[in-house]
């Protein structure tokens, strides 16, 4: 049996080594790209200060509230909106795909390739896919939002179903309850909290993520944003910028305190 002193000096060698692997690859990418790590290291603050400076609202960006304050209340309903009807597709599709509730391992298998084949095509690459579709428009950031949280839930809904509802489903299916029966009146109540949380918590995601978007489809706060930036109003682009962490810290507080209730 290996003593705890060699385990610990064998552990600390593999770590060492893992840390000597990542500076290295870090330094040959600095060479490679010809990055001067001192003076991007020295330019942090000149960039911050410079942010303070340009990017601070003034009395003359109050003028340019009320747009921005209606373009990122559009923001948050697509985004709440995309993540309600990708939790309703994801859960009937999860239900397809669980190891628990699935049909047979056939369906199971193409329900997980759908869910990591939407997971893994990144926001930024399905709203250029789906500009070239449907042009700009409120439409191609709710579908960019949509199918990236369809992939996200899918995966999400299949643990939980697995993790929370297999002894309710054959402890029922022992009793000889039907298979709808099983899914309407014991899985779905039962795994519900942890439902509600996943999507609270992928309405939070979208409202930061609808910002990316607005600025690549042309629609909501990110457009808005997008415009003061490249017209030099720069204390707008401040506002437009505050606005959005004010509601995204307001999101996730009231989430918080509904799964305080739900859990």
């Amino acid at each position: 049996m290996q003593s705890p002193i060699k385990y610990l000096s064998h552990k600390g060698w593999h770590q060492t080594a893992i840390i000597a692997i990542i500076g290295g690859i870090y330094i040959l990418g600095s060479q490679i790209l010809n990055f001067d790590n001192l003076n991007g290291l020295l330019a942090v603050p000149k960039a911050f200060a410079w942010l303070g400076v340009n990017f601070k609202p003034t009395a003359h960006s109050m003028q340019y509230f009320p747009r921005i304050w209606q373009k990122l209340i559009q923001t948050v309903l697509l985004a709440i909106s995309s993540t309600m009807v990708a939790a309703i597709i994801a859960i009937f599709v999860a239900l397809l795909g669980s190891k628990v509730t699935g049909i047979n391992g056939f369906v199971q298998t193409i329900v997980r390739a759908i869910a990591s084949f939407f997971r893994n095509i990144p926001l930024v690459a399905w709203s250029m896919i789906l500009l070239f579709s449907f042009k700009q428009s409120d439409f191609t950031g709710f579908l960019a939002l949509l199918l990236m949280s369809v992939g996200y839930l899918i995966r999400a809904f299949m643990e939980i179903i697995e993790d929370e509802a297999s002894e309710t489903m054959l402890a029922l299916k022992a009793t000889g309850a039907s298979y709808f029966q099983v899914i309407f009146q014991a899985v779905l109540p039962q795994i519900l909290p942890s439902i509600l949380s996943w999507i609270l918590y992928m309405i939070e995601n979208n409202v930061r993520d609808a910002t990316l978007v607005g600025i690549l489809t042309g629609t909501g706060i990110g457009f808005i944003f997008d415009i003061y930036y490249k017209s030099f109003r720069f204390d707008a682009a401040g506002m437009t910028v505050l606005a959005i962490i004010f509601v995204v810290i307001a999101l996730e507080t009231i989430s918080n305190q509904i799964r305080k209730v739900i859990l």
